[in-house]
């Protein structure tokens, strides 16, 4: 059998057969989706004779089970963005339907997911970092699981960091609660800037708060954003 590994810069990681490849097209929150891009990926996925498609927990569509040698002509046809599935960066932000498809929410969560997906999707770091936001307290999200959780609240959102669904299960810590819609991206911005200046190589978020502590890390966060 030969030996192959996963191919990051074509989008694409080695299947348990260790013969095929999963691909994973970007789409943003994976909440709405045009019928014609729904039908062009079932078209790619046979005509490229794919074994399946997957809805993954990240909100993305896996088309799996393709051959290495059909891997860029399938990324030709589909004509959309490679989903950062792979790799030290900020993968798919989960984004929950919030006020434009939800009864429950509190926030207006989707347009802010969006634009941090638009931000940060596939940017490096020094390991995988995971984002949710969610417009409500029931978390659709999962936020107190991902690397940064944003979650709404009636009096703004409740920003909480270095949680991770892993080996390492570890419950996000909560920065900071009362955050206006528009001051959320500069605190991540606050956040990432710390966690690249403090991280070391393949730390996760969670790890890091843990080693250097949880009271020294969000001192260094929130100082910087009020300043």
């Amino acid at each position: 059998m030969t030996d192959k590994t996963d191919l990051p810069e074509k989008g694409a990681a080695l299947q348990r057969d260790r013969e095929t490849y999963a691909i994973f097209p970007h789409i943003p929150g994976g909440i709405i989706l045009d019928f014609a891009v729904l039908r062009n990926i079932v078209d790619v996925a046979e005509k490229y004779e794919a074994k399946a498609l997957k809805l993954t927990s990240s909100q993305r569509l896996a088309i799996l089970g393709i051959a290495d040698d059909k891997i860029d002509a399938a990324w030709k046809d589909l004509g959309m963005k490679m989903g950062a599935a792979l790799g030290s960066c900020v993968r798919s932000v989960r984004i929950c339907p919030a006020m434009d498809f939800c009864k429950r929410a509190m926030q207006n969560a989707m347009p802010l997911g969006l634009e941090i997906d638009k931000l940060y999707h596939g940017v490096k770091l020094p390991a995988k970092t995971k984002i949710s936001i969610s417009g409500c307290p029931n978390s659709c999200g999962e936020g107190l699981v991902r690397d940064i959780g944003v979650i709404g609240f009636r009096n703004g959102y409740k920003i909480f960091i270095g949680g991770m669904a892993s080996s390492r299960a570890r419950l996000a810590t909560l920065l900071t609660e009362n955050v206006a819609q528009s001051d959320v991206l500069p605190l991540l911005e606050r956040i990432f800037d710390y966690y690249k200046k403090n991280a070391r190589k393949q730390e996760r978020l969670g790890v890091m708060i843990d080693r250097l502590g949880i009271d020294t890390v969000k001192q260094s966060i929130l100082e910087g954003a009020h300043n």
